[in-house]
């Protein structure tokens, strides 16, 4: 019996399956690793141990990084920060009404919200640059939060419509009978209980903003007001034509830090809300 159980134990088939799952997660990570590795390095150090750790760490790498993108990452942090508290507050309200209002042509409104999902964004480059050229908005930081909201409603709606439309429906009667107005109910019942889904929404929103290179380089030509996915462009450029490779790994490390520590600081909500998927009555 002990040794039946032993050879079920190390099953062939699933020795094979985690050593694939090894070599994947191995594949994934190194780059990470290089690129830690390598925003530490001098010069000397790149071309004598290409993949192996040296020492001293030259932690200058790090200040000189941030001399050249820390405008880059503040404009970014701007910008993402009020897009998104902006989308999600518009997209609230207006899946509040399409989850629990009742009003003439919801249905087919909210088809017709859905339907902008499938016009790919190149289609509308063009006459949305021209809007906020008339507009005078174009080398502002406002032209991208313009662009951000418009652009990041139509999921958020559909996401947050769903999951408003999930919630016990009693729970909101028994405010509404205890006479809670429209928005009480909103602020004290529904959106306590929608603290994952929102955080959600945001990050997706983040993620989106942080990393889109499109409209920044469509709509910022002073180098002043680029943002980091802009900014690490001409970074890249500058310090590997000067072959300066710790400074130029490390820029792409602090780049990613804001990322990750958001990520972090929310990932068991995030984590929360995917698996969970929907209140239940």
């Amino acid at each position: 019996m002990q040794v039946h159980g032993l050879l079920r134990r190390f099953d062939p088939h699933q020795l094979a399956l985690h050593a694939v799952l090894i070599v994947l997660v191995v594949l994934s990570i190194y780059p990470m690793f290089f690129t830690l590795v390598t925003s530490v390095k001098d010069i000397h150090q790149f071309y004598h141990s290409y993949f192996a750790v040296t020492y001293p760490f030259h932690w200058g790498n790090y200040g000189e990084a941030w001399d050249a993108i820390g405008g880059y990452i503040t404009n970014t942090l701007v910008v993402a920060a009020a897009s998104v508290v902006i989308i999600v507050a518009f997209a609230t309200l207006a899946a509040y009404a399409f989850a629990r209002f009742s009003f003439f042509g919801k249905e087919a409104l909210f088809m017709a919200l859905l339907a902008l999902i499938m016009i790919p964004d190149m289609i509308t480059l063009v006459p949305t640059f021209l809007v906020l050229r008339d507009l005078g908005l174009l080398d502002r930081l406002t032209s991208l939060v313009a662009v951000y909201v418009s652009g990041g409603q139509v999921v958020t709606i559909f996401i947050l419509r769903q999951f408003f439309a999930s919630i016990p429906a009693e729970l909101i009667d028994a405010a509404r009978i205890d006479g809670a107005s429209e928005s009480q109910v909103l602020l004290r019942v529904v959106l306590p209980l929608s603290k994952s889904i929102l955080l959600t929404v945001a990050i997706m929103n983040t993620l989106m903003i942080w990393n889109d290179y499109i409209w920044p380089l469509v709509t910022l030509s002073d180098t002043k007001l680029w943002t980091i996915s802009l900014g690490l462009v001409g970074f890249s450029e500058r310090f590997a034509g000067m072959a300066a490779w710790g400074p130029l790994f490390a820029g792409y490390v602090i780049a990613s830090v804001p990322l990750i520590a958001f990520i972090s600081f929310s990932m068991r909500s995030f984590i929360s809300d995917l698996t969970s998927g929907a209140l239940k009555a």
